[in-house]
């Protein structure tokens, strides 16, 4: 083993007078800890609730849409067989989009009504598994029934089994003037996806009563696909638009949501660069640690000079000392942020317990608990960046040391 690194080593144990220094290490080493636990737990929440949020919304939304001009498309079958030529498309279902007025005992709302087949929707969307009262199966031709969102059941006072009524925007033309055309609706079924945007704004209900009430005749307003992996949907839709025929319109998840993702992919950025601070600092404090022990064994620094260390071995020395407080620091966060990354669900629940509060209310957030994805990809660049860091922040006390003239140190000693 070289002397610079056994003299280091040392340094880092130091006693009697040196115990201030010793402190000041400790608590250096404990801030890069600190800071690189911090950053790998926030991240892995954010990862949480990124894949959380897509979960959800895409439980209801496509991978890949496929509408036709003016929201009309007639052949789905033809098109959804070209679809499932790609590879990467594991299923496609027709779909029929209005807007409509759901009335019930005088309570009115706006919604979205979405007509689907149940047997082919079940394999592009999860509505199916997050009903509240009811089946998804329930929708047949000409029974006319529809599975509202909770929020939207809610708000007009309905229940399963109740009648509601929609106002379609499509008017019949009579001698008294435009008449908008209105059909009544037996509920056979709610749901709560646990995205407010859709429990409180849409309805489910069968393609042809779909089509009949917006008189759509045999069109769709389009074709939605599953895909077998999500994120090549912006690939797959490229690909379709190249291979299908006729005038159509093709969009992906990554288009239709990117405000959600993207302000989640803003917030996480953020916070990297806020938590990044805290490592940041600590590593000032392993500047001024070593610049203490620099002052401190000025005489030491002599003698090894005069016994024939170069200038660069006495850098190795300090350089030594700082990164073994970087190295245990950053191994003690990584160690740390992991077991808690992991632990989230139970950690969290925990301090609510403790402390009687509620971090992510219901009533507020889309999403009430705190999720975790821990990603190597984040831990591995964390470790890196706090390791960097260290190093960095050894380079200018070492080279101090390295320019400590023998005769000067050891005048009075």
């Amino acid at each position: 083993m070289q002397y610079e690194l056994l003299v280091g080593l040392r340094y880092t144990r130091a006693k009697g007078r040196n115990q201030f220094i010793s402190f000041i290490s400790l608590t250096s080493m404990l801030g890069i800890a600190l800071g690189v636990a911090a950053l790998i737990v926030v991240l892995s929440v954010m990862n949480g609730f990124q894949k959380e949020l897509r979960a959800r919304i895409l439980g209801v939304a496509s991978h890949v849409q496929i509408t036709g001009y003016d929201n009309r498309l007639g052949g789905w079958q033809r098109v959804a067989k070209e679809a499932a030529e790609n590879p990467q498309v594991v299923a496609a279902a027709p779909f029929v989009n209005g807007q409509a007025m759901l009335a019930f005992n005088g309570n009115v709302r706006g919604t979205i009504v979405r007509g689907v087949e149940p047997a082919l929707e079940d394999k592009v969307a999860d509505i199916g598994s997050h009903m509240l009262a009811g089946k998804l199966e329930a929708l047949t031709p000409g029974s006319f029934g529809i599975v509202l969102g909770s929020e939207l059941a809610r708000a007009v006072g309905a229940r399963n089994g109740d009648k509601v009524t929609l106002i379609a925007p499509q008017g019949l033309v009579t001698p008294a003037g435009l008449l908008p055309r209105v059909k009544q609706f037996t509920v056979v079924g709610i749901f709560e996806v646990g995205m407010f945007e859709y429990d409180a704004g849409l309805a489910l209900v069968d393609l042809e009563d779909a089509q009949k009430l917006y008189q759509m005749g045999e069109r769709v307003s389009g074709v939605r696909l599953k895909l077998a992996d999500l994120m090549q949907s912006r690939v797959v839709a490229r690909e379709l638009s190249e291979t299908l025929r006729g005038d159509l319109f093709i969009s992906d998840w990554t288009r239709s949501h990117a405000n959600f993702f993207r302000a989640v992919q803003i917030e996480k950025n953020m916070m990297f660069i806020i938590l990044f601070l805290i490592v940041l600092v600590a590593a000032f404090n392993i500047v001024s640690t070593l610049v203490m022990a620099v002052t401190d064994k000025h005489a030491d620094i002599a003698i090894l000079r005069t016994l024939g260390a170069s200038p660069v071995g006495i850098m190795k020395i300090f350089i030594v000392q700082g990164a073994l407080l970087g190295v245990i620091g950053t191994l003690i966060g990584v160690v740390g942020g992991i077991v808690l990354a992991l632990n989230v669900d139970v950690v969290v629940p925990f301090l609510e317990r403790l402390f009687n509060v509620h971090f992510l209310s219901r009533e507020v957030y889309y999403i009430s608990e705190l999720p975790s994805d821990l990603q190597h990809r984040d831990v591995i660049a964390t470790a890196i960046l706090s390791l960097v860091l260290s190093l960095l922040a050894t380079i200018y006390p070492s080279w101090r040391a390295s320019r400590v003239n023998p005769a000067e140190a050891l005048r009075y000693e």
